[in-house]
């Protein structure tokens, strides 16, 4: 918590073998605190609830500059935390490491969901992000071995993570969208309660049935329909649901999927994230579901970006935006004057630790990847690694397993690039993608 106050002042530790150690620490104290939640949680406003964050340091000092000035603990309310908090922003270490440490220390006031970028298959594609992507900056910083430890422990976390929460039984919360519903089932939040409490999603272990798969996929990755699919048919008028364009398995949910699930359970709202938004939240079906997102950078929404988070208190819902002009003492853009002092090795670490930011973003950087470029790319995986690391894992064969068939786009408002399904075929060790018993146990 002290580091992310001052993390110029901590460079040096951030870069060390001491961070990875307190970070695998971390996971493991957090990991059976998030694995005893149920994975529909009930809390209670005043809530602030957050969208993705993505790695980035800046907007999480906004917020906690400005929303718990004081510290959570003398700050009224709960926190939600929607998801997606590592991959494209260049700080992912250090904003997991203060959620987390933020759980561990208030673990009935702190919640964090589930995003589709807690998935290995997500964060573990270095090949499509880069050094933006989560596995890369682990091995970057710590080195192949230990940065791959630290990788894996914290997916064990993230395997564990609830998917849903439910604010005064009135507002469901979650981080892609509704499910569809299970044939049946009379409830869809039920479903989701009824979920195994340890779960890849992506790539899935032995335990999890289709069904299972099917509903926790349904609640990171869908998306609200746009007015043209409702109107092109590609939306099921009778069930409400349709084809996503992010491609693969992902779905759509119209404003007949929408009724149903509110009369349903009898609630009023949806909250949800994964959608990059220009103003930090936006409102769709008939102001019944709110998009929130908490990052303002890395997602082609330009120079005057907002992150934005909700505070829900009783009977009203307020938005809270960090603006262009807003600056903090300790993230600053390369060209800024209060670094010309630095060398150019001390502003490439800081570079390398999200501190000092690029202001010469290219908006069509991720367009360049195609699936020409990702056919014949190779996951990163050593069976003598896992050997090394961890007594658990005893098995050196590998299997084929697949990044996800949903095109990873944030900014689904660019159709051309939704509608571009990214495969990529990953080597990895089966224990990656098998739980055995002992696992489960733990």
């Amino acid at each position: 918590i002290e580091v992310f106050k001052d993390p110029v002042s901590n460079i040096g530790y951030l870069k060390s073998a001491d961070f990875a150690r307190d970070i695998l620490l971390l996971a493991a104290l957090v990991r059976p605190i998030v694995q005893e939640e149920p994975r529909c949680i009930f809390l209670q406003s005043p809530c602030y609830v957050f969208g993705d964050i993505h790695g980035n340091l800046e907007d999480l000092h906004f917020f906690s500059d400005n929303i718990w000035r004081l510290g959570m603990s003398l700050t009224a309310g709960n926190f939600l935390f929607l998801g997606d908090y590592v991959d494209r922003g260049m700080s992912c270490l250090e904003v997991t490491a203060y959620l987390l440490a933020k759980k561990l220390l208030y673990p009935q006031k702190v919640f964090l969901l589930r995003g589709n970028h807690e998935t290995r298959d997500v964060n573990g594609w270095e090949e499509y992000y880069a050094d933006r992507s989560f596995i890369f900056q682990c091995r970057e910083r710590f080195g192949k071995k230990l940065g791959y430890k630290v990788w894996e422990k914290l997916n064990r976390v993230f395997d564990r993570l609830p998917l849903a929460a439910v604010i005064d039984q009135d507002i469901f919360c979650v981080h892609g969208g509704i499910p569809r519903p299970v044939q049946g089932s009379e409830s869809s939040v039920q479903d989701i309660l009824s979920l195994p409490k340890v779960a890849g999603i992506n790539p899935p272990y032995r335990h999890e049935r289709a069904v299972h798969k099917q509903i926790a996929s349904d609640c990171i990755w869908s998306d609200p329909a746009s007015e043209d699919q409702e109107r092109s048919g590609i939306v099921d008028p009778k069930s409400g649901f349709g084809r996503s364009l992010r491609g693969g398995d992902a779905i759509c949910f119209g404003h007949k999927a929408v009724t149903n699930f509110l009369q349903q359970h009898g609630y009023s709202y949806i909250m949800r994230a994964h959608e990059a938004h220009a103003e930090g939240v936006a409102i769709s079906k008939g102001a019944r579901v709110f998009t929130v997102f908490s990052t303002s950078k890395d997602h082609h929404q330009g120079r005057q970006a907002k992150a934005g988070c909700i505070l829900v208190d009783f009977e009203k819902m307020q938005v809270i935006n960090r603006g262009p002009a807003y600056k903090n003492q300790y993230v600053h853009n390369r060209d800024s004057v209060t670094i010309s002092a630095l060398t150019q090795d001390e502003i490439e670490q800081r570079i390398k630790l999200g501190l000092v930011t690029e202001d010469t973003y290219n908006d069509d950087e991720w367009d360049d990847f195609d699936e020409d470029t990702s056919d014949d790319s190779s996951y990163y995986s050593s069976g003598s690694d896992d050997d090394d690391y961890d007594n658990d894992h005893d098995n050196d064969n590998h299997a084929e397993t697949h990044a996800p068939n949903q095109t990873d786009n944030d900014d689904t408002n660019n159709t051309n690039s939704a509608q571009t399904e990214q495969k990529l075929s990953l080597k990895r060790s089966e224990s990656l993608r098998k739980l055995d018993e002992n696992e489960t146990l733990e």
